[in-house]
């Protein structure tokens, strides 16, 4: 899968809240299947699913342990995501000086 592939199938994923709560429970640790679906109202076929779209991201590796295939989050993967957002850090960061300029400014008429 190249770059722009890879992010897509990342951005696709994480663009569902049970997907991001999936992934965000993830980064405390692994867990399986049964775990990640105990605090959803939905079926473990529904919550399979739902790790299969991040496997095929690559947001998450499922392991082998005996009977049990515990699930884990692919950090590498979330540096996709890091990478690209960086790009446009200078903007985010110039409109953010900008508009504590205005809210300085409007203190400043405030006060007087």
């Amino acid at each position: 899968m190249n770059d722009a592939n890879q992010l897509d199938a990342i951005f696709f994923a994480l663009a569902n809240p049970t997907r991001r709560a999936i992934v965000a429970r993830l980064a405390e640790g692994g867990a399986t299947v049964n775990e990640l679906a105990a605090p959803f109202d939905m079926s473990l076929p529904a919550i399979s699913k739902h790790i299969r779209v991040l496997e095929k991201a690559r947001l998450i590796k499922r392991g082998r342990d005996a009977q049990f295939r515990p699930c884990e989050l692919n950090g590498p993967a979330l540096q996709a995501v890091v990478h690209w957002t960086d790009q446009y850090r200078h903007i985010w960061d110039a409109r953010f000086d900008a508009m504590d300029e205005v809210i300085k400014k409007m203190g400043d008429s405030v006060d007087e």
